[in-house]
Formats: C-alpha cells, sequence, structure tokens
C-alpha cells in the first residue's frame, strides 16, 4: 500500500501546481453539485422517522383504518376551546360556531377537507364537550404531508381563523396536525444559529491553537467544500428515493463534519509541523505527514462509516435511515482531509503560518510540558492511575439508577408550542387519553354484524384495566367483516403505563373474539399510542442488535490496525466504561437536575454508536503512534513517546470535536440537548481521562504483551538473567501482588453482583416491589464483569498464562453466577495462582510459559 500511496501523494501534493489542480477540482465539484441538486430542506423526510416499522401490528392497523373508512387518511387538527369567566360556557359554544362557520366556507385553505364540532355534528357533543362544558373541541381533518411546505402553511391559516373567530374565548390548535407543523418550526427555528455557533467556536478554538489567521481558517474551508459536496449528493440521493434525510439527522451531520473535519485537519497539520522539523521541502514533507498520518486517520474514517452503516440492521425507520447519509458525510470528510486540505496548505505558502512563522509552529509539534508530566505519573504508578481512573467511571455510571425513557415529542420541545398548550388543555379538561385515541381492530372471515362479538368486545374493553371509554358503537367496514372500537385510555398517550396497556388491550380483544364463537380472527390496535409501543419495541430490539454489530466493528478495525489480538480487547473495553459513565452522567443531569421526564427514546442509541465510534479515535490516533515508536524505543518509552507527541493535538482535536456537539444544546429539542449534552461530556471524558491515563496505564501494566501476539522491536528492559537450578523464584513486583488482590476482590464482586441481580430479578415479579434492585445491581454487574475480564487479561499476561485452559476458564467464568469465585479457589489450589504468602509466578503448569 505505501508504495501506491506514495505515488498518488507525488501525483496530487508533488508542487504547488498540483495543488492548485486539486483545490480547483473540489471547488469546481461543489460548485456544479450546487447547480444541479435540490435544497436538501425540500427532501427532507421528518414523517417517517416517526413511524414504527411498516411491518408492525400498529401500521397494519392504520392501512386497514385508512383503506376500510372513508376519510380516515385526512391528518387532524384539534381546535380546543376554552371560555373564560362566569359565562365560559356559552362563550366556547359560540366561539365554536364562528371556527366551524369560517372552516366551512370558501376563505378555508383548500386541505381542510371538513368540520366536526357541537355547530356541524351535534350528536357528538358527548365526545366534544367538557363535563363542565366550558371547552369544546373542533376537529379539522386535513389532507397532504405533513412534511410539505404547503400544508404547514395550512395548519398556520387554521390557527389565524380560529384565533380571529375566537372572541375572548382561549384558543389552541393541537392533534396531529398541530404537532407536526410545530416539530419542523422547532427544527428549522434554530438550523441558523447552530451553523453560526458553531463556525465561530471552531474558528476562535482554533485561533487559540494555531495562533495563526490562515491556519485557523484552512480547516473550516475544508469542512465547507466537504459539508457543501455531501449535502448536496445526499438531496440527489434522497430526491432518488435512495436514503432518507430528516432535520435531525442534518443538524447531527453539521457538527459531525465540524468535528471531524478538524480533528482530521490537527492531526494532519501537526504530523506536517513535525515533519518541517527535518524536511525543509514543503511539497515532501506534506507527502511524509499524509502519509504517516494516512493509516490512522483511515482507521478512524473507516470505524464511523462502518459504524453508521451497521445502522441499516436497524428496523426502525429512526435509526435505519439515521446512517447511510451520516457515512457519506464521513466519506467525503476524509476525502477531502487527504486531499483538498493539504493541497490548500501547499498553496498558501508561509503565509500559511503567520505571523509567527515556521520555525515555531514546527518547534509546537515536540509536545507540551504538562503531557511530559502526565506520562511521567502513568510510568510511576501505572496501578494506581488505573485504578483511580476506573473507580470514577464506575461512579460515573451509577447515575443510571435512574434511567427511564420518554415517548412523548411534545414534552421534549424546550420552547413554548401552540400544539403543547392545546394537548395540556386536552388533558385537563377531557382527560389525558383524549387527545389520541386508540384504534381496536377485530378482522374475522365473517360477517361480524351477524355475532355478538362487537357487543362482547366493547363490554371487555370497557371492563379492561387502564381504560377511560369506550365508543359503544363500533364502526364496521363495507363487508361487516373489520370492525373499528375506539378506545380512550386514562393515561398520557405517550407514556410507559399507555404503551404497556397497548398488549393487554389486543389480548382483552381476542379473548372476548374467540369467547363469542368467532375464531382465526385477527385483532390489531391502531393510533399513536400503539405506534408508540411499536416504536418501543423496535427500538430496544435494534440498540441490542447495533451495541453488537458496532463493538464488532471497531474490534475489527482495530485488530486490523495494531495487527495485535490483545490490544483490541482492553481498549473496546474502556469504551464501553466510557459510554456506561457517560449514559449515567447524561441521566444523572438532565433527568434529576434540569427536570426532564426521561431520555429521549432514541438518545441512548445514538450516543453508544457516535461516542465508540468518535471515541475510538482517540486510542487508534494514540496506539499508532505507539506503534510507529516501538521500532525505536522499548515499550515503556514508546508509550510515553506516543503520550507526549499526541497529548496536545489529540487533546485540541478532542476539545473542538466536544464543542461541536455541545452546540446542539442550544437546539430547542430535548434529544438534541441530550445527545449534545452527552457527546461533549463523553469526547472529554475520552480526551482528557481514558486516552491520556486509562490507556498508557494498560499498556504500561502490560509492557511487552500490549501488543500481543505482536512482539516489540525493542524492550525496554534487558533479558533477565537466567536463574540457577534450584534457585527460588524472585519476589513478585508490589504491583504484581497489588494485581492480584485486585483480582481476587473483583471476582468476590462480580459474584455478589450476579447474586443480586438475579434476586433482584426474581423479585421483580413479585407486584408490591419495584425494579430498583434490577437496575442497581445490573449496573454494578456490568460494571464488574468488565473490569474482572480486563484484570484477568491482565493476570494472565504478568503470570504467563498462555492463551489456554486457563485463561478461557478465567474469563468464562464471569458469565455463569458465582463462578469467579470457584475459578478463584481451583486456580489457588492448582498452583495457577499465588497462594497467600506465596512468592514469585505460580509452578509451570500445561497453561504456563
Amino acid at each position: 500500500m505505501q508504495p501506491t500511496l506514495s505515488r498518488a501523494l507525488r501525483c496530487l501534493l508533488g508542487s504547488k501546481k498540483r495543488a492548485a489542480a486539486v483545490v480547483a477540482f473540489w471547488v469546481l465539484m461543489a460548485g456544479l453539485l450546487a447547480g444541479v441538486a435540490p435544497t436538501l430542506e425540500s427532501v427532507e423526510d421528518n414523517a417517517s422517522a416517526n413511524l414504527p416499522p411498516a411491518a408492525s401490528d400498529s401500521m397494519k392497523a392504520r392501512d386497514l383504518i385508512r383503506a376500510e373508512l372513508p376519510g380516515q387518511d385526512a391528518i387532524p387538527a384539534i381546535v380546543v376551546v376554552r371560555g373564560e369567566g362566569d359565562g365560559a360556557g356559552a362563550q366556547a359554544e359560540e366561539a365554536v360556531a364562528r371556527i366551524s362557520s369560517a372552516l366551512s366556507g370558501d376563505a378555508r385553505p383548500e386541505q381542510v377537507t371538513g368540520v366536526i364540532s357541537t355547530a356541524t355534528t351535534p350528536g357528538a357533543a358527548a365526545e366534544l364537550v367538557s363535563e363542565d362544558r366550558d371547552t369544546q373541541l373542533v376537529i379539522v381533518p386535513m389532507t397532504g404531508s405533513a412534511s410539505d411546505e404547503s400544508f404547514q402553511d395550512a395548519v398556520g391559516e387554521v390557527r389565524a381563523l380560529a384565533a380571529d373567530r375566537a372572541g375572548p374565548a382561549e384558543v389552541a390548535v393541537t392533534g396531529p396536525a398541530g404537532i407536526a407543523t410545530d416539530t419542523v418550526k422547532v427544527f428549522s427555528s434554530g438550523d441558523k444559529v447552530m451553523l453560526l455557533a458553531t463556525i465561530l467556536l471552531v474558528l476562535f478554538i482554533l485561533l487559540a491553537i494555531y495562533r495563526s489567521p490562515l491556519m485557523a481558517l484552512v480547516p473550516l474551508l475544508a469542512v465547507g467544500v466537504a459539508m457543501r459536496v455531501a449535502e448536496t449528493t445526499g438531496a440527489l440521493l434522497a430526491e432518488a428515493g435512495l436514503i432518507t434525510v430528516s432535520s435531525q439527522t442534518a443538524s447531527i451531520m453539521t457538527v459531525l463534519l465540524f468535528g471531524v473535519g478538524t480533528d482530521y485537519a490537527l492531526i494532519i497539520t501537526a504530523r506536517y509541523r513535525e515533519a518541517l522539523l527535518d524536511e525543509p521541502d514543503r511539497p515532501r514533507a506534506m507527502r511524509v505527514a499524509v502519509r504517516r498520518t494516512a493509516e490512522s486517520v483511515l482507521a478512524s474514517a473507516s470505524t464511523i462509516v462502518l459504524a453508521m452503516f451497521a445502522l441499516l440492521a436497524a428496523v426502525s425507520p429512526a435509526l435505519r435511515g439515521f446512517g447511510p447519509y451520516l457515512a457519506l458525510g464521513v466519506a467525503v470528510m476524509a476525502l477531502v482531509a487527504f486531499t483538498f486540505l493539504p493541497a490548500l496548505i501547499l498553496l498558501l505558502g508561509n503565509g500559511v503560518f503567520w505571523p509567527g512563522g515556521v520555525d515555531k509552529a514546527a518547534a509546537r509539534s515536540r509536545g507540551a510540558g504538562v503531557w511530559h508530566r502526565v506520562a511521567a505519573l502513568v510510568a510511576r504508578a501505572p496501578v494506581r492511575v488505573a485504578s483511580v481512573v476506573i473507580a470514577l467511571l464506575v461512579a460515573m455510571s451509577a447515575g443510571l439508577l435512574g434511567y427511564q425513557e420518554s415517548f412523548n415529542t411534545l414534552s421534549g420541545f424546550r420552547t413554548a408550542t401552540e400544539s403543547e398548550r392545546g394537548q395540556r388543555l386536552v388533558q385537563e379538561e377531557f382527560g389525558p387519553g383524549e387527545s389520541a385515541p386508540s384504534t381496536v381492530v377485530v378482522r374475522a372471515g365473517e360477517d361480524l354484524r351477524t355475532t355478538t362479538a362487537p357487543a362482547d368486545v366493547t363490554a371487555a374493553l370497557a371492563g379492561a384495566d387502564d381504560v377511560s371509554r369506550v365508543d359503544e358503537r363500533p364502526r364496521f367496514s363495507e363487508d361487516g367483516r373489520i370492525a373499528f372500537h375506539e378506545v380512550v385510555l386514562d393515561h398520557d398517550p405517550y407514556s410507559s403505563e399507555a404503551l404497556d396497556a397497548v398488549g393487554p388491550l389486543a389480548k382483552t380483544a381476542r379473548a372476548a373474539t374467540e369467547a363469542a364463537g368467532v375464531q382465526d380472527a385477527t385483532v390489531l390496535v391502531g393510533g399513536e399510542t400503539a405506534q408508540t409501543a411499536d416504536i418501543r419495541s423496535a427500538l430496544d430490539r435494534d440498540t441490542l442488535i447495533i451495541v453488537i454489530l458496532v463493538l464488532v466493528i471497531v474490534t475489527a478495525v482495530l485488530v486490523l490496525l495494531l495487527r495485535s489480538l490483545l490490544a483490541p480487547l482492553y481498549l473496546v473495553a474502556t469504551l464501553i466504561l466510557s459510554f456506561l459513565a457517560t449514559l449515567g452522567a447524561t441521566t444523572f443531569f438532565t433527568l434529576t437536575v434540569l427536570g426532564d421526564e426521561g431520555l429521549g427514546n432514541r438518545v441512548t442509541a445514538y450516543i453508544f454508536v457516535f461516542l465508540v465510534a468518535l471515541g475510538v479515535d482517540y486510542n487508534i490516533f494514540i496506539m499508532s503512534r505507539f506503534k510507529q515508536e516501538l521500532r525505536t524505543s522499548p515499550p515503556a518509552q514508546a508509550i510515553g513517546a506516543a503520550l507526549t507527541r499526541t497529548g496536545g493535538v489529540v487533546s485540541s482535536a478532542g476539545l473542538i470535536l466536544a464543542a461541536t456537539f455541545a452546540v446542539l444544546m442550544t437546539q430547542p429539542i430535548r434529544e438534541l440537548f441530550q445527545f449534545g449534552f452527552a457527546m461533549a461530556f463523553g469526547i472529554l471524558l475520552d480526551t482528557f481521562v481514558i486516552r491520556p491515563l486509562l490507556v498508557p496505564a494498560l499498556v504500561r501494566l502490560l509492557g511487552d504483551h500490549a501488543l500481543w501476539p505482536t512482539r516489540p522491536a525493542a524492550l525496554s528492559e534487558p533479558p533477565a538473567p537466567t536463574r540457577p537450578a534450584g534457585e527460588g523464584a524472585p519476589a513478585p513486583a508490589p504491583a504484581s501482588g497489588r494485581l492480584l488482590r485486585a483480582f481476587t476482590w473483583i471476582a468476590v464482586i462480580e459474584a455478589c453482583t450476579w447474586a443480586g441481580l438475579l434476586i433482584g430479578m426474581y423479585f421483580k415479579y413479585v407486584p408490591e416491589t419495584t425494579e430498583l434492585g434490577v437496575r442497581v445491581f445490573g449496573a454494578l454487574h456490568g460494571a464488574a464483569f468488565v473490569v474482572y475480564v480486563l484484570l484477568t487479561l491482565l493476570v494472565a499476561l504478568r503470570l504467563k498464562w498462555r492463551l489456554g485452559r486457563t485463561t478461557l476458564l478465567a474469563l468464562l467464568a464471569a458469565v455463569p453466577p458465582f463462578a469467579t469465585v470457584a475459578f478463584e479457589i481451583w486456580a489457588r489450589r492448582t498452583g495457577r495462582l499465588p497462594g497467600p504468602g506465596a512468592v514469585g509466578a505460580a509452578p509451570d503448569s500445561p497453561d504456563m510459559v
């Protein structure tokens, strides 16, 4: 690969003329694509991202409702009218009459297909008027797509007409049409602010890092070119129906490209300044820099792209449609970083280092003094450093005890909306479930009108738990084989209690149908609550699949990059600990401190994918440099040099990446705020704790085995003298004793948390208890499991176990309950672990070297 890469770099970066051609190519490409592609906003699909999988029961129910009940494919807007003062009831009734007349007249928006109110349908008063008669509802079915601008304008006209005709009465337009319109407005309102804030923040940090205006602008120009190419290409693919793009995806793409692009720019320019120390020829120095960073940057970009494509394994539209567009953006950004960025730097010549000059810029590449002190600390006390960091991560993970998710879109807006106000009025005056009734669909092979099944199902549903009311008269399809029962729950339609009630509703209706003598009937539940319940089920399934796939991808990339089997295991273990700590801290901050009702339903999956895919970058950068330093230095010096040389640039890259994600916290949407906070916190944790402290400490403890089975080219210590026959084993180093004691304790802790988890899972099914035990011991057991596996590998290397029976038994002992203690006892009795008071390594055995 190196000869091919060298030839390609000479072709692209061999001279200023070639560099100018590369810059011109990218500028021309961005301009041409912008001329032929539609705007990204025009092809955004914000509707499907909030739907369950097409094959789910709720979507099947929706299709039946739309097919069999005329007019049910319309999107309803709900006008809530509440009177004020002593004559509130009469005031509301008069306002409803005026609003109904306006929305039925010629001045109404063409998307309005009808009006259902006490003025147009007096027989529906029972469902449209509150008990105190002070509040009434007006249902306004509307045609079109909620993502179309014309539909949103029509909702605005409905709101204007309702407000104009309401008089002194309070009025608000909510319902699916109002909610969808407000969602689009909330997203679009913060996009320009977010983009401007991102640019200014990144520019400020780059100026502080480079101390050169031109050098600070170069990464921003590269990101701008990559973003333009990615957005226009994505718009063309979305227009062709090959990918989907939502407003949320577009927002995350903005911060992702700024973060990743400046990261790659920092890595490449840092190596360029370092190369200038030995190579005065600028084009040659740039080729050296790109060649030396190619492996790590390619591994980083590949990890992110593959992790994004892993989302294609999801069945949830929200996750499945999320990956391809972001993968496209990162791939384009990597190409721009390898070509446009270095070419532009060469084209700018000496001016890129103004006012400090080349010599000062090159001198800063030697590493700051603080990183020399950090490297010395890790070298002096690796066990203590690793123990403190792991304890800190476990403590942060305790925030998961309060973990819960929210599926309520309206409660996720951090700004006031009319639809949220209307929803609150409906819940106060009509009950929490009235804003989004559910529909139980019963389909049979015979005319249900000739049986008692419809009446029996109605009676059974009315007597079911969590049900507020049921329409006495179900609606039927034209042939009578499908019955539609409208059910109102006595919970908020998006609460966990309401979602949990969907399954029992279907079960109750199925049992009543069978009891009425109708066999082989199909029972489905439709409506907002049922769709949300299916979204929750799909996300639970998808999160598990995605976690496995992303971990496999990251491990495979690390194996190929480092040519090691052991290093990927402890590096991935640090990523898992980082994720748990980040999620725990995010849960505590947003739920306990800020008072959010829960994490956004997709936030956990987003955090895992992005934090692992981006967090591994810093492990890649330091371990790649460690591998290079091993060619001339022993492991102890190599990891110190790697930490010192990469400390400043990687920390700067992490700071910028965290800052760009933190910009998402300016958005008025709960999911983006929580995601932005989690990513900023997690990246800073990886940048300033995991990468400079925990990873070097583990490498220092593992010594020559850090890249097992690859052996270092130079060793830090001379070979130990041969021990004369009959001479006792040397006393173990203090670190070995502490390591063995830690291994013993973690084995006991892992067994105890297993016991607590099993007890909690047993009592979970006793109705009077809660799931607190499962949450507590589940979190503790997860942390203990990761630490136990990590310590097992350290002990295996320290005692020179082969990758055979003993090592495998020690690792497998973490899976069955209490097996870690059993292994501990067995290993000490057989001599594989030194017994209390023993010195030296364990006696030779078939599993010892």
